[in-house]
């Protein structure tokens, strides 16, 4: 392709093969004939343009490479825009969970351009509904650095989607170096969302105690492995190395912004801590560097989300499509305390800034 204007017309023309992970949500969508129209979402008189940065699709040609069937885990586009509709969202930020970390290179390679470029696809298709994080091979730090500047330069994602850990390293280890140099240099957002497929899954130490009732390792190791993920940057100096890198951790940042304090009295409180300084306070990098999304479940969740990390660093993330929320935008408008300005921020105001979205 001679340049990418000409590279992203013809992936509006082409089929995607992006398809939608299935869930009671989906199925509950309402059927032909019977949708809603879309929810206007007015703040102050002012209509707003909301987006969602958490939102899962696959990607089937490139799932066969690892031997993942999506088969019968796929729902129509159709459906996904009715429940968008439904619930006032106007645009997602779409990514992929991690699946290919143990891939080897020739496999990992092959399985990152269908992927990114199927995405590319629907995104230019529906240019008013979605944009997306292009996926890297992490497991090779130097190709990873490649993938996200093809995929941000040449086919317009917005950003890249990583897990917690690669293979049981965490991303502060400096071999991973060049993939923050390459997000910093091209202004890349970074989404993190824990890692759901492959081996090791989240956090496999605890795999043991995550047996029993309740989903643990999902509804515990979820948040716990975003905490994890966050301090190691902070502590490990990578935020430090690299202050121009943006990453949002799903589910709300994990725990770490319900307890950032007890990180800002660590080192002080006892031995284990590296002799070289922190250039900040750990909860500083939440009003900077850090971002999160609003899938935390009450009025007052969000409403401390908001004094620790400052209502530019939030925006609305949904899971879709798993259910843990169908009021996304209720949630923001109905927490008391938020102006009208910090509405129109979390709701779209933010994420539009960060993926570079007109409003």
């Amino acid at each position: 392709m001679s340049n990418r204007r000409e590279f992203l017309k013809d992936m509006a023309g082409a089929t995607a093969g992006v398809v939608f992970t299935g869930c009671d949500l989906l199925r509950a969508a309402p059927q032909a004939g019977t949708a809603p129209r879309r929810r206007q979402v007015v703040v102050g008189g002012q209509r707003i343009k909301t987006i969602d940065v958490h939102a899962h699709c696959a990607v089937p040609e490139a799932a066969k490479l690892m031997n993942r069937d999506v088969t019968g885990q796929d729902a129509p586009l159709e459906d996904r825009l009715k429940s968008m509709d439904a619930e006032g969202i106007d645009m997602e930020a779409l990514s992929v969970n991690a699946f290919w970390y143990s891939a080897d290179r020739d496999v990992a390679t092959k399985l990152i351009k269908i992927q990114n470029e199927g995405l590319a696809a629907l995104c230019a298709a529906h240019p008013d509904r979605f944009v997306a994080f292009a996926s890297v091979a992490l497991q090779f730090p130097d190709l990873a650095a490649q993938q996200l500047e093809e995929g941000v330069k040449k086919l317009g994602l917005r950003g890249a989607a990583i897990a917690g850990h690669v293979n049981g390293d965490e991303l502060s280890n400096r071999k991973f170096d060049p993939f923050w140099a390459k997000a910093e240099e091209l202004g890349a957002f970074i989404f993190m969302h824990p890692l759901q497929f492959g081996n090791p899954v989240g956090i496999p130490e605890l795999d043991k105690r995550f047996e029993g009732n309740g989903r643990l390792n999902n509804v515990i190791g979820n948040p716990l492995e975003t905490t994890i993920f966050f301090s190691h940057l902070i502590f490990d100096g990578t935020l430090d190395r690299y202050p121009g890198i943006k990453i949002c951790g799903a589910h709300g940042g994990g725990y770490l912004p319900s307890y950032v304090d007890r990180s800002d009295h660590g080192c002080s409180a006892g031995p284990g801590c590296s002799p070289t300084p922190l250039k900040k306070h750990p909860s500083e990098y939440f009003r900077q560097q850090l971002y999160v999304d609003s899938l935390v479940f009450t009025p007052e969740a969000l409403r401390h989300l908001v004094a620790v990390c400052g209502v530019s660093q939030i925006m609305i993330g949904t899971d879709f499509p798993f259910p843990w929320t169908t009021t996304p935008v209720d949630h923001v408008l109905n927490t008391p305390g938020l102006s009208d300005a910090d509405k129109r921020a979390i709701l779209g105001g933010n994420a539009a800034k960060l993926l570079r979205i007109t409003t």
